[in-house]
């Protein structure tokens, strides 16, 4: 999530834990100890595959933030001795600030790896988008308040609720992400279409319309849209992965992490002389967050596998022209018209109508 969500939530927990002893203050050490796993980004890696799949690791591993909150409870418990602090409760409030940082930032879909070292697959529950003003905004307010009004009994409650209402929500947001997966299930059974795997990603700024993806056996995907308001089957398109692309890249450890670190949610397409691999997970239909140049074509027609790059194409600001936001947060309520994926999918993605898929 942004850094400002991440601050307010650590404020209000430490608020609600040790406000009673260090009063406001309370507010701005929980917010400054919850941005703390974020300063990862400060470490610069040779190439953006690299900066990409690094970023929430180590600093946001359950393990380290666990042994970190014990080692800063000890220490302010050794210093401050007659401030009125317990051990544990200062480990509660330290370890609720730091590990909820990353849990927040697994509802995501980017992928946080909570588990580092151990490799799994990073968590990417993908229940609300990576901005929210309807879980950011009742707990900005919350903190507000209790930065006017001190940490009173009424400013503590506020606090309190604020986050259950927020926790709330991202369950809501995981309930609606598996009904979209369900409901283009039952789209695809219908028609007698077969996918080996499906995902749901929030889109822009809310929980209520979804983009769907769905693997088939042979390699390629379907994209389309699902909202909880609909009444017909989901609007949707088949696209090619180009999985024989992804040979050029098979002996490349950057692109087996990029594999791993996404779950395998890659597209590959040859566009002029270079390879570009896209993690289809974020963005809207054809215009996608992560786009890599991994490989080129030399003189000779010979692919060169390359030190990856971000690709120079339609970035993700793009998706903003032409009133695409407007038509994506009517898309919520009213099916019709449908999206134009296959537009989008034109003018952002450069995939021919006749390269879509069968």
């Amino acid at each position: 999530m942004d850094s400002i969500t991440q601050a307010v939530l650590g404020a209000a927990l430490q608020g609600t834990v040790l406000g009673r002893l260090q009063g406001r203050r309370s507010l701005l050490y929980g917010a400054a100890l919850a941005t703390l796993p974020d300063l990862d980004v400060i470490i610069r890696y040779a190439d953006p595959v690299s900066q990409m799949t690094y970023h929430r690791g180590f600093s946001h591993s359950l393990f380290v933030l666990t042994g970190l909150a014990w080692l800063l409870a000890w220490l302010v418990n050794t210093c401050w001795p007659g401030k009125g602090y317990t051990l544990p409760r200062l480990f509660l409030a330290f370890w609720l600030v730091l590990v909820t940082h990353p849990l927040l930032d697994a509802f995501t879909v980017y992928g946080t790896q909570l588990f580092w070292p151990l490799q799994t697959t990073p968590q990417s529950w993908a229940a609300v988008f990576i901005i929210d003003p309807v879980y950011t905004l009742p707990l900005l307010a919350a903190v507000i308040y209790a930065s006017c009004q001190g940490l009173t009994r009424k400013a503590t409650r506020l606090l309190t609720l604020a986050l259950l209402f927020g926790a709330a929500y991202l369950g809501f947001g995981l309930a609606g992400r598996m009904a979209a997966e369900q409901r283009f299930q039952a789209a695809l059974d219908q028609q007698g279409l077969v996918a080996s795997e499906v995902r749901a990603v929030p889109i822009a700024f809310n929980s209520l319309v979804w983009r769907v993806l769905a693997k088939t056996p042979d390699g390629d995907y379907y994209e389309g849209i699902s909202s909880g308001f609909d009444r017909q089957a989901p609007e949707m398109q088949r696209l090619p992965r180009n999985l024989e692309l992804a040979k050029v890249l098979a002996d490349q450890p950057l692109h087996a992490r990029l594999r791993w670190f996404t779950d395998d949610w890659l597209r590959y397409d040859q566009i002029d002389d270079a390879l570009v691999v896209t993690d289809l997970r974020m963005g809207i239909p054809g215009n996608y967050t992560f786009r890599f140049t991994m490989a080129h074509r030399d003189g000779q027609g010979r692919w060169r596998a390359d030190v990856p790059s971000m690709w120079q194409g339609a970035g993700p600001g793009s998706m903003f022209h032409g009133g695409d936001l407007v038509l994506i947060w009517r898309r919520i309520v009213d099916q019709q018209p449908p999206l134009p994926l296959a537009a989008w999918t034109d003018r952002y993605l450069g995939v021919s109508t006749a390269e879509r898929g069968r």
